[in-house]
């Protein structure tokens, strides 16, 4: 169970990273006339790529408490890092998404800017799983 979770989540760890460096930013430079349809593609695209991993993690997460007992502090930590995470997604960063225009620069840097909540959090949950393996 640990090592199907440690695998979600440094699979999420690195997803992030690469959002938060990499994919994010250059929404500033997309075309206005082609920033409808990338932005409409990145969402299917990005869905279809968290559909397994995020519920993979989410499950394994849970299941660790049973797995686990003697780590259950530590546990308790990473999940709730997790929930957080995804509150932080349903109630920020996908209004945000939803709100991004086209050459709205100031849109995709609050995006870019509010994402590093979640790219932290995700990267000390990574650590703390990785502290779990150790243990």
């Amino acid at each position: 169970m640990l090592l199907a979770h440690a695998a979600a989540t440094w699979f999420m760890v690195g997803l992030i990273w690469f959002i938060q460096v990499v994919h994010y930013p250059l929404f500033s430079s997309v075309g206005q006339d082609r920033f409808g349809e990338y932005h409409r593609q990145h969402s299917r695209r990005i869905s279809l790529l968290l559909a397994v991993v995020a519920v993979a993690e989410v499950i394994t997460a849970a299941g660790l408490l049973w797995a686990l007992p003697d780590s259950r502090p530590l546990v308790l930590v990473a999940g709730a890092l997790l929930a957080v995470i995804w509150i932080i997604t349903a109630t920020v960063q996908v209004p945000q998404h939803a709100r991004l225009q086209p050459g709205d620069h100031a849109g995709v840097a609050r995006l870019v800017a509010g994402n590093w909540v979640r790219t932290t959090l995700w990267t000390v949950r990574g650590l703390l799983v990785m502290w779990m393996l150790a243990l």
